[in-house]
């Protein structure tokens, strides 16, 4: 990386600022921010003067991902990215087909130090947080790529949105903006392990996204087993804050649960988990029942398929509404962190 100006990284305000900086009129930073939005290098930006063009090649830096390799499942609705960021790490995304449109999931750092004991992302620590032009370009590099408009994101891939705080909320602005990609934040969900003050943050920022909270357990004790996360926020005050962003949102907040065999899949803790959502909530929240994708280095089993089912089941009953996830590119190693981390195998091999 170096230390010339990120430009993708800039708000349209910036560019505005930027473009008059170096003697431009301000309008030339909308120009360059609609170009940047659609992926469009400096050769590409032919209304701009060749002179300004060339300055902007020499005095400032482009970090759009590159695709590194995908895999497309065998039912054509998923595909799997791996790219390569500007200093040669990587990251992935997931391209999903569904009747009510195209979503996709991006990431937010390279690695992830939550430690969260059942994910793949987290097994080789965190390496560095992405820039707002590196959770942008996820979203131009695929839509590029594939020729398909986005219609709903899913920040739930490799790292921790709240633990990149700073540059995941100026990249949501940026997002949003009309003139650039203009993608409703309502039609984004944010997902966290559970970092209560980011949780309390992002209630205060104005921005409507689905927050979406990793729980896994409805206990302390069997929440901190796989979630180190757990050892410095308890269900208590993670739920108080969860409650704390509905009050100021208004938006529904959602739980996901990954059913581990023999760990958190029982009846007892699915009526634990009614009760305690109904108790801390008291409002309609939803729960994503995820059975678990098998990850051989941390040992967990997943639940046999019929689990899920009756795991849900158990939770309408009791009145919670709950869905299980349909499985999405089991064949292209779509759960986050797989793609990555066999790369990283390779290149210990060669």
């Amino acid at each position: 990386m170096s230390d010339l100006p990120d430009l993708l990284s800039m708000t349209r305000e910036e560019l505005r600022d930027f473009a008059l900086s170096i003697g431009e009129k301000p309008y030339r930073g909308d120009q360059i921010f609609s170009f940047l939005s659609r992926g469009v290098d400096y050769d590409g930006m032919t209304s701009l003067s060749l002179t300004l063009r060339e300055k902007l090649k020499t005095e400032t830096e482009f970090r759009l991902p590159s695709v590194l390799t995908k895999k497309r499942s065998r039912d054509g609705l998923t595909e799997k990215y791996l790219l390569s960021l500007i200093d040669g790490e990587c990251v992935e995304c997931v391209l999903m087909r569904h009747d009510y449109g195209t979503s996709l999931c991006i990431s937010s750092q390279v690695g992830c130090r939550m430690g969260c004991k059942f994910c793949a992302s987290t097994l080789a620590g965190k390496v560095r947080d992405l820039y707002p032009s590196e959770l942008l370009g996820q979203i131009i590099a695929v839509g590029n790529d594939s020729g398909e408009r986005i219609d709903k994101l899913v920040m739930m891939g490799i790292g921790e949105p709240l633990d990149n705080y700073a540059n995941t909320v100026k990249f949501l602005r940026i997002l949003n903006d009309k003139d650039g990609i203009g993608l409703g934040l309502r039609n984004v969900s944010l997902s966290t392990c559970g970092i209560v003050p980011g949780i309390e943050k992002l209630a205060e920022e104005g921005l409507p996204v689905t927050l979406s909270v990793s729980l896994h357990a409805y206990r302390d004790d069997v929440r901190q087993k796989i979630m180190p996360v757990a050892n410095k926020y308890s269900l208590d005050e993670l739920l108080r804050a969860c409650r704390f962003y509905f009050d100021k949102t208004g938006r529904r907040v959602s739980f996901e649960y990954t059913l581990i065999a023999g760990k958190n899949d029982s009846r007892e803790d699915a009526i634990g988990l009614c009760r305690l959502l109904k108790e801390k909530m008291r409002v309609t929240s939803h729960v994503n029942i995820i059975p678990l994708n098998r990850v051989e280095e941390t040992g967990f089993s997943p639940p046999d398929p019929a689990s899920a089912e009756r795991f849900a089941a158990i939770l309408r009953t009791e009145g919670q509404n709950a869905t299980v996830r349909r499985s999405m590119g089991a064949d292209v190693d779509a759960a986050c962190g797989q793609l990555r981390r066999s790369l990283q195998n390779q290149v210990k091999e060669l």
